[in-house]
């Protein structure tokens, strides 16, 4: 199965507004690349960055992927207008989303072999990105998160084209990690599963076991 690229979008850090009064600085803002290629490391595409490297960035948070699958429901439901890189994504895939991506999936992108390793947890930088304070709830309960890649394989990669899935992961769906988590009831034998998945992002161990912690009280 392919998924195609729609957009390819970096940024680097600027001021994107305030909260509680202090200016904001982050990397949420990206643009479409105009060349036809790209470099892509372990630790993201050149031309990419972020300003909070405590949350954001890193092996485990190299490229960030968006469902354009999701843009009609935001724009009926939550009257937002969607566009490539408004949710602070790098690529801006078609074909694909939440539900039908896995956790442990590789796919080919040019020389680039990217993982998909845990789901995007909502940040309040999108609301005040688009200046709607709705939308970081709305992405929790909607599970509408997209997902973070790994670079297992670093190289060159076109802005065009598609990203061939090489892997099907035996793993729970990003969809299903997703809501492991942020659902209001917990599912502890999917809680298990996800944690046991040897591809999950540190990251998302922590917020699983965090979970799990609540239920096991």
């Amino acid at each position: 199965m392919t998924a195609t690229l729609l957009s390819l979008n970096v940024g680097m850090p600027k001021i994107i507004g305030k909260w509680h009064g202090a200016a904001v600085l982050s990397g949420f803002d990206k643009q479409p690349v105009i060349s036809k290629t790209v470099i892509v490391t372990a630790t993201g595409i050149h031309g990419d960055g972020q300003a909070d490297l405590e949350n954001h960035g890193g092996v485990d948070k190299a490229v960030y992927a968006y469902p354009a699958r999701n843009w009609p429901w935001w724009e009926k439901e939550k009257q937002l207008l969607c566009r490539a890189g408004l949710f602070g994504e790098n690529l801006t895939l078609g074909d694909l989303d939440e539900a039908n991506v896995y956790i442990g999936d590789r796919f080919a992108w040019g020389d680039v072999i990217v993982e998909v390793c845990q789901p995007r947890a909502p940040c309040f930088k999108l609301a005040i990105y688009t200046g709607r304070a709705d939308l970081p709830l709305a992405m929790t309960l909607s599970g509408r998160c997209g997902w973070y890649f790994r670079v297992v394989k670093e190289g060159t990669a076109p802005t065009t084209g598609a990203l061939t899935r090489i892997v099907r992961a035996d793993a729970p769906s990003v969809q299903e990690a997703f809501s492991a988590v942020f659902a209001k009831t917990a599912d502890r034998a999917l809680l298990q599963r996800i944690k046991q998945t040897p591809a999950l992002s540190e990251a998302w161990q922590h917020q699983v076991d965090r979970r799990l912690g609540a239920v096991n009280r």
